[in-house]
């Protein structure tokens, strides 16, 4: 993955020098790789124990063999793992992860190590644990077990107990750079056009999660028929009641999605595109937008509403809307 440097050579220093946190607040968008990193450091760490052992180069050196194995099987000892679990038997999840797991957790946090010198707990994402289950969770940070390492992923450190907060060593994984996200996707995906590259760049935010949703996505596609709305004005409608029709209903919410993701980028382009005294518009528009994107979240506006909201602020765009409204 992208974006982990930092924060992987914060961890392989602790560890070289034998100053190993207990627990560490992995913080940062939804997307950028944070259970992935926590998955890597934690079978880094079961896998080669005790500080120093033979100076691994990175943590993907695979360690001890059978230790490994286990790891990969998911049945290793020492990892424990906490998520919100699948209610009854749907494929919902729950809302939470909630106090029984976490009791569970530390009743497993008493007994003697069976292997490995170390214990890791990944709890993704500790925004997701109920008032109890964190509250559980603080006492437990407050006197840790010995060799025992916590990676707590959180997508909104702010919303946590500030206790919680203050017992962690946070690492901060920050939106990747635009040319590095354009450079990462021509890798991963040699075969895409370089303009869709650039304007599934522009629309990921610098987060690779999304990028890697959006390449799938029709990015490109559903931009031009953005920029169709925004350069003609769509006198008749007929663009922005397709649009509605697209992003409709709860099947079509990735679509929705993707035209939220895509409508900032365009709208920025469009601005560095105009003379200054011509940007005002679009900042009337931009705040526009996200009052719309705020009662579609909030379920005030069905998909197909937003959509048609969405695509009426980039109407009022066009080079002909503009000149009418003067």
């Amino acid at each position: 993955m992208i974006g982990h440097g930092s924060a992987e050579y914060a961890f392989r220093e602790a560890w070289l020098g034998g100053r190993m946190h207990h627990a560490w607040l992995l913080a940062g968008p939804q997307g950028m790789g944070k259970a992935t990193f926590a998955h890597r450091a934690a079978r880094f760490l079961v896998t080669h124990g005790r500080a120093g052992a033979g100076g691994a180069g990175s943590l993907d050196d695979p360690g001890d063999p059978a230790a490994a194995k286990l790891v990969d099987a998911g049945n290793h000892p020492e990892l424990i793992s906490l998520a919100r679990q699948p209610k009854d038997k749907s494929k919902d999840l729950a809302r939470n992860i909630t106090i029984d797991q976490v009791r569970q957790m530390i009743r497993r946090l008493h007994l003697s190590l069976s292997l490995g010198d170390w214990r890791v707990v990944i709890i993704d994402a500790v925004d997701d644990l109920e008032t109890d289950g964190a509250n559980a969770l603080l006492k437990t940070l407050e006197e840790p077990p010995a060799q025992t390492l916590f990676l707590l992923v959180s997508h909104s450190p702010g919303r946590l107990l500030p206790t919680i907060r203050s017992r962690c060593r946070i690492v901060r994984f920050q939106p990747v750079d635009r040319d590095v996200m354009v450079a990462w996707l021509h890798e991963m995906r040699p075969m895409l056009d370089v303009e869709e590259v650039r304007a599934i760049a522009a629309a990921a935010g610098g987060v690779p999660g999304k990028a890697l949703a959006l390449i799938d996505s029709d990015v490109a596609v559903m931009e031009r028929k953005l920029t169709a709305i925004a350069e003609s004005g769509d006198p008749g409608n007929r663009l922005r009641e397709a649009l509605a029709r697209e992003v409709s209903g709860t099947s079509n919410r990735a679509r929705l999605e993707l035209v939220i993701d895509i409508v900032p980028g365009l709208l920025a382009r469009i601005a560095r595109e105009r003379p200054v005294e011509d940007v005002g518009p679009v900042l009337e528009q931009w705040d526009r937008v996200q009052r719309t994107v705020r009662d579609a979240v909030r379920g005030s506006y069905d998909g197909a509403m937003a959509g048609f909201e969405i695509g009426n602020c980039l109407a009022e765009l066009a080079p002909r809307g503009r000149e009418g409204a003067r």
